[in-house]
């Protein structure tokens, strides 16, 4: 199994105080949020693996990769 490592974008929400989106700007269009700090990263390592996963399925090289 390959390992990624990737920086992620906490921003809190401005209409909800306590929720945070999160952006992965290393994978386009991978985005989530939490309601909670850990909620918002255990959603984001989700997310990633979706991501990644939907790669690998199409055939296409893994993030980082050399195509």
């Amino acid at each position: 199994m390959t390992r990624y490592r990737f920086s992620v974008v906490l921003e809190p929400d401005g209409e909800e105080p306590e929720r945070y989106n999160v952006r992965v700007p290393a994978l386009p269009g991978c985005l989530t949020y939490g309601e909670s700090l850990e909620d918002a990263l255990a959603n984001a390592r989700e997310a990633i693996a979706g991501y990644v996963e939907s790669l690998e399925a199409e055939g296409k090289a893994g993030p980082g990769d050399a195509a």
